[in-house]
């Protein structure tokens, strides 16, 4: 069973997604069951994490026992659908399993008055199946076909609620983005099969020669991931998907976001690494990237009055701060006394603050979908004095509030710490810059409380109370990862943080698998 866990991990919730139409007439039923086939899935992601880190990479093959194909001359080559599991690629299976649980958690509540339920979850367990595929495949064109799915189901997903016109719009937004994306991907690829005549990561990483078609097809994959991952100047879809979804949905399609930041990681270190000169400038590319990422994108949240646009647009600065902290480490690649000095923590830096963000902007948008749900608005004009009716909405939301801020003792400030140090060994600059945009989030979110929690409650939401149990179990869960990220951060860091970053800089090993080394 532990050998196939690779397999077992889209399997389930492509399974769960399939028989999700069965409970066509049973809305309470396809609930638990998506709760339930989540919830295996991340008992699944936590078991194949344990195997990474005892064993080291784990390759699975499927439909054979090897990846490769011995010719007569004793030439091999990989021709195999496989998947290459290392701790990078467990550490991101381990935040979608999780986010895509406390999700379908929170629906069971939030959607339940909703038709066509089982469209919703089993679009949802296939958002999980294409983030999962994105980031455990070793395979270039696997890993198109992967990001199709969560595209597709992602934009569904988005204009679920179709009877809205917002709602469709955005659908359609993320639905073009995806495939303008998808097609530079496919492009690409056709670029390096046809001049390696492989898809294999592993094995293109081993042959590249670093011509022009090489450095074209950089440039596409570059700029594609960047696009979906929502850095500046290609953020425009982020806003209209992440305030138009259902708040159950955002936490696994924040991890689809973050799926093709680190496919953006993979291609970088993996692939085109052996560029020392050109690999230094796109950590430049991706460091300036992230400046800009963060600071326009805090800058446009000060102005909203739609509380989830608002929270939105800090998750367009916060991923400024992953793409500064590893951009950093990759302009140092090749420079081993500055790699040891700071490269490599700024890596885990920028990897740990993948997940922070993940959990405190999932919590925070869930506290805006417990706002709607009981006043039917997300203006913050039209809120007030709910402090006293949802307490636990209310610390929920202190909590996320402090965390993406980056105050102690919570998960945002132990993450961005790092950011501030390592970004300071390249340039001070770019610290200042880090720091200046965490006041103007905290600005932000200080304005959110006082307009929406804070004040006597208004007349029109005497009879409000808080929102159901499952919701609050869901915010609850986020909120004490919080605090517990934010206390013990040497433990995640040690366990889970620094292997996945290790991943990244020690490329060749994730080059000689299957017995090509």
């Amino acid at each position: 069973m532990m050998e196939h866990l690779p397999a077992l991990i889209i399997a389930i919730p492509l399974l769960g997604a399939f028989a999700a139409p069965l409970f066509k007439r049973h809305h309470k039923a396809v609930s638990i069951w998506a709760i339930l086939i989540t919830g295996i899935t991340l008992i699944v992601s936590l078991l194949l994490t344990r195997e990474v880190l005892v064993k080291g990479i784990l390759v699975y093959v499927f439909g054979a026992k090897s990846p490769t194909l011995v010719l007569p001359s004793g030439y091999k080559v990989p021709i195999r659908i496989m998947f290459e599991v290392d701790a990078l690629g467990a550490f991101m299976a381990i935040s979608a399993t999780l986010m895509s649980f406390v999700g379908a958690l929170y629906s069971y509540s939030h959607v339940a008055h909703e038709s066509g339920l089982e469209k919703y979850y089993s679009l949802l367990l296939l958002l999980e199946v294409g983030i999962l595929g994105m980031v455990l495949t070793g395979d270039l064109f696997n890993l198109f076909v992967f990001m199709e799915i969560a595209g597709i189901s992602g934009a569904a997903l988005v204009g679920f609620r179709s009877y809205r016109g917002e709602a469709s719009e955005a659908g359609i937004k993320y639905l073009i983005i995806s495939a303008v994306a998808s097609l530079m991907v496919l492009f690409s690829v056709a670029l390096l099969y046809g001049e390696y005549g492989n898809l294999n990561l592993a094995y293109i990483a081993k042959n590249i020669k670093f011509g022009v078609v090489d450095l074209i097809a950089f440039g596409l994959l570059f700029t594609s991931f960047a696009m979906k991952c929502g850095a500046v100047p290609m953020h425009y879809w982020v806003p209209d998907a992440y305030t138009e979804i259902p708040a159950g949905g955002n936490p696994p399609l924040l991890v689809a976001t973050y799926a093709n930041l680190y496919a953006l990681f993979r291609v970088s270190f993996t692939l085109f690494t052996n560029i020392v000169i050109n690999i230094s400038r796109a950590g430049w590319i991706m460091v300036i990237l992230g400046v800009l990422t963060m600071f326009i994108g805090v800058t446009m949240a000060l102005v909203q009055k739609d509380v989830k646009r608002l929270m939105s647009y800090h998750a367009i600065s916060q991923t400024g701060y992953m793409l500064l902290g590893v951009g950093v480490g990759l302009t140092v690649l090749h420079d081993p006394s500055k790699l040891m000095e700071f490269g490599r923590d700024a890596i885990a830096g920028g990897l740990f603050h993948v997940i922070n963000h993940i959990i405190y902007k999932s919590l925070l948008l869930m506290t805006a979908g417990a706002l709607f749900y009981v006043t039917g608005t997300r203006n913050l004009d039209n809120m007030g004095g709910l402090a006293r009716k949802m307490p636990i909405t209310t610390i929920s939301f202190m909590i996320g509030a402090a965390a993406i801020s980056g105050l102690p003792p919570f998960n945002g400030f132990a993450s961005k710490l790092i950011i501030y140090e390592t970004s300071y060994m390249l340039n001070p600059i770019l610290t200042v810059f880090a720091m200046v945009t965490s006041i103007l989030t905290l600005a932000s979110f200080v304005k959110v409380f006082a307009s929406a929690f804070l004040g006597p409650p208004l007349k029109k939401y005497e009879n409000v109370k808080e929102v159901p149990k499952p919701m609050l179990i869901a915010m609850i869960i986020l909120a004490a990862l919080c605090v517990i990220f934010g206390l013990f951060p040497k433990i995640i860091l040690d366990k889970l943080i620094y292997p996945a970053a290790d991943a990244l800089i020690n490329y060749l090993q994730y080059h000689s698998w299957g017995g090509l080394a």
